[in-house]
């Protein structure tokens, strides 16, 4: 049963609603990732070729710490967390944002306290918050790189593309299925592995003392996670016949880039999209090795608050990149905020071709359609 939350004050009743056809600035939406270590929020506006991005917030808020020991959040990180929403929340009103979704990921699916915290946090911020399941996570990312899927900078259009999102709680294995003819991809089949950066850190840890043989450790407890999705789906089979392309779309694939990049600080522009051999991979993977947590945290790259994450990342990296050996990775600087910004433009597209009915302003707080909640 899910406990009171004592820190808790008293909840503050908060709704936006749409200013759409007010004048101003064209409708806004809004998108918001409630993850394991990060609260994510993205504004935007729709363009001729997708959208611009008019606003943004992250905050590393730690929700899932002490998660893997206790299998509750704790009071602390809670806090942590209704903090960064209400900043969230007060960007929103203050950008006057029309259609906004947010959507909660593992650390809520997995703590025993997940629900009774999403229901006090919606009561704080004033919106609804949707814990979606793995196959939705994954989904969401698939739809964000579908450009990178389909682009012929990589080449001959392949058959199959393989997307990972290594995440703080978890991490996504998308099988896909790609129609270069249609520019359409159709999800083949899915793995939400319970194994992510802030998990593996505080299992294998300290990662201040990571030695050589915790490392290889870490690798190989990943690299079970993912043998029997290869062998229902035999995708190295379809590597060897070059019908399939590999994308990467977390910060440790980021971070790898931005280091082999060679780059003063980290830069989107210069990261999302790049083609990253795998070869070099491994050698940036050696370096951060070498360099110790200090060194990590003072690359500016990386920064301290998410140095410790690195090696867990790396690791999971290097678990994935056994099992499906591919000479290049398309690195991706994207996620599920982009996804969810993209599906809501399509479908207001769709809808804005349906026959108009009056209708009172509609609450950016309602269920959105294509979110799927689970049931754990």
């Amino acid at each position: 049963m899910d406990h009171p939350l004592p820190w808790a004050g008293p909840s503050v009743s908060r709704r936006y609603v749409s200013h759409h056809g007010c004048g101003g600035e064209a409708e806004l939406f809004g998108a918001l990732d409630l993850g394991t270590n990060n609260c994510r929020l993205m504004i935007a506006a729709q363009t001729a070729g997708g959208f611009r991005v008019v606003d943004s917030f992250t905050r590393t808020v730690r929700l899932g710490e002490g998660l893997h020991h206790s299998g509750r959040l704790s009071d602390a990180a809670m806090k942590r967390t209704v903090e960064a929403l209400l900043i969230c929340a007060e960007r929103l009103e203050r950008r006057q944002v029309g259609v906004f979704h947010a959507v909660a990921t593992e650390a809520c699916r997995r703590a025993i306290n997940g629900r009774a915290f999403i229901q006090h946090a919606q009561a704080e911020a004033g919106f609804e918050i949707h814990i979606i399941s793995g196959r939705e996570e994954a989904s969401l990312a698939v739809e964000s790189c579908a450009n990178l899927i389909h682009n012929h900078r990589f080449g001959l259009p392949r058959g199959r593309a393989l997307l990972f999102d290594i995440g703080g709680g978890s991490t996504e294995i998308a099988w896909v299925r790609s129609d270069a003819s249609s520019q359409t991809e159709s999800l083949i089949g899915y793995l939400s592995l319970p194994v992510g950066v802030v998990t593996l850190a505080e299992q294998f840890g300290p990662v201040n003392n990571m030695t050589p043989a915790r490392y290889r450790e870490m690798v190989a407890y990943t690299r079970d996670y993912l043998l029997e999705f290869e062998n229902v789906h035999r995708i190295r089979s379809e590597i060897k016949r070059d019908q399939v392309r590999l994308i990467g779309t977390s910060g440790t694939v980021t971070t790898l880039a931005s280091l082999i990049l060679d780059l003063p600080r980290y830069a989107r522009a210069a990261v999302d999209g790049s083609l990253l051999p795998a070869s070099s991979a491994r050698l940036a993977v050696r370096k951060l090795q070498d360099m110790g947590l200090g060194n990590i945290e003072a690359h500016p790259c990386i920064g301290p608050d998410r140095a410790p994450f690195v090696l867990p990342g790396c690791a999971i990296f290097e678990a994935i990149h056994d099992i499906w050996p591919m000479q290049d990775i398309i690195v991706a600087d994207r996620g599920l905020r982009d996804g969810m910004i993209l599906r809501m433009l399509r479908q207001t597209s769709h809808a804005s071709r349906r026959p108009a009915r009056s209708h009172s302003a509609r609450r950016v707080f309602s269920t959105p359609s294509f979110i799927q909640a689970t049931g754990s």
